[in-house]
């Protein structure tokens, strides 16, 4: 027998634990993990730092939108989501001019070495400082929205990957694990694997891309100060802040992966350990751990958000590319407002409200690049 839902989701990441957070009591949603824990890929392999003039314009939107919200419940949590952290470029100086957003201001280079004192003078010439950015809790935002999908009647599935999809009738039978499923609407918020979902669903793919992403605690003889903004590369090739007595670091490489539990590539800590101690006086002594995650775009880099146009009830919540914490409160609010509107699906489930998603520019600047999928 396959249980009855209005919304199954697939996918226990940030992107779909928000999801069913924002759904929770407004209409029947199950979601379920391949994982036995969820958010156990690129969910929990984050960088914790939220940038709101980040990204390409939809993103940029999407983020101020979920900034309002997750500091909204932060005015009524025990202890905050956000924290405020600084963000500070450093290159030279055509590179760090090019790379500037419009949020960010330019500080001279003493004034960047005043905020990170183990700075080598001699590695940059040029900085910019972007104090609109904060720190991320993500462990506490991810159980933030378990706790809330729960305590809304969404059922959490783990250790149930989907082995079976098909259209029959007006929905949507699946095979999760050893249960079974039966829904309007499937939501594909499988990460690198939203692409295989499709496959596996009848569904035409769309490209998505898994890029790696690697990182690591380390050890250092100088400890970054407490308040140090995070300091990237303008160039991109690596940022680090502050983790505690350690520090976080990470080549910030992009390089395309096939769908995996990535790892590290061995020499690649090494090698950036070595430009870090070239580049500051941290004096890195050790690996505390290291890991990789997957990062995953459309070509346009734009987050893929909607009803696919040529299946009906099948909606995708993927390609979000590195910015998923970042977007996606945001991100949540418009997928559910478009789901329980009932688009794409022959109307909105029974005893749902309909919701016009966020009160901003947000939906507007997503519809005028892919409102609806393969539109």
């Amino acid at each position: 027998m396959s249980a009855h839902y209005d919304v199954v989701i697939v996918g226990g990441g940030i992107a779909g634990l928000s999801l069913a957070s924002a759904l929770a009591g407004r209409c029947s949603v199950a979601l379920v993990e391949a994982e036995q824990t969820l958010a156990y890929h690129t969910s929990a392999r984050s960088a914790r730092q939220l940038i709101p003039r980040y990204g390409p314009a939809v993103v940029q939107e999407l983020t101020v939108r979920t900034l309002e919200l997750i500091a909204a419940q932060d005015a009524t949590r025990p202890e905050p989501v956000l924290s405020p952290r600084s963000f500070l470029l450093i290159g030279d100086e055509a590179t760090v001019r090019a790379e500037a957003s419009g949020h960010m201001h330019r500080i001279t280079h003493a004034e960047a070495l005043q905020l990170c004192p183990v700075l080598v003078p001699e590695a940059f010439s040029a900085a910019g400082l972007d104090t609109g950015s904060f720190a991320c809790n993500a462990p506490l935002l991810l159980e933030d929205h378990r706790r809330r999908a729960e305590g809304g009647g969404v059922d959490i599935l783990t250790g149930a990957k989907v082995h079976s999809a098909q259209r029959l009738g007006s929905g949507w039978q699946l095979g999760a694990g050893q249960e079974g499923f039966q829904a309007a609407v499937v939501v594909n918020a499988a990460g690198a694997w939203a692409d295989e979902l499709a496959v596996l669903s009848g569904v035409e793919k769309l490209g998505l891309q898994p890029y790696r992403r690697t990182a690591a605690i380390v050890d250092v003889e100088q400890p970054l100060p407490e308040g140090c903004p995070m300091v990237a590369a303008a160039d991109e090739s690596f940022y680090f802040r502050r983790d505690g007595e350690q520090v976080l670091i990470s080549p910030s490489e992009s390089v395309p992966s096939r769908p995996e539990d990535a790892q590290p590539f061995p020499g690649d800590v090494e090698a950036l350990i070595a430009r870090l101690n070239a580049t500051t006086t941290l004096g890195i002594r050790g690996v505390r751990k290291a890991w990789t995650g997957l990062r995953t775009e459309a070509a346009d880099g734009v987050p893929v958000v909607g009803f696919d146009a040529e299946a009906p009830g099948f909606f995708w919540l993927a390609g979000q590319g590195g910015y998923g914490f970042q977007t996606s409160s945001g991100i949540a609010e418009l997928a559910a407002g478009l789901i329980l509107a009932g688009q794409g699906t022959g109307g909105a489930p029974a005893g749902t409200e309909t919701t016009a998603g966020p009160a901003s520019r947000t939906a507007e600047a997503l519809a005028a690049t892919r409102w609806s999928i393969r539109r």
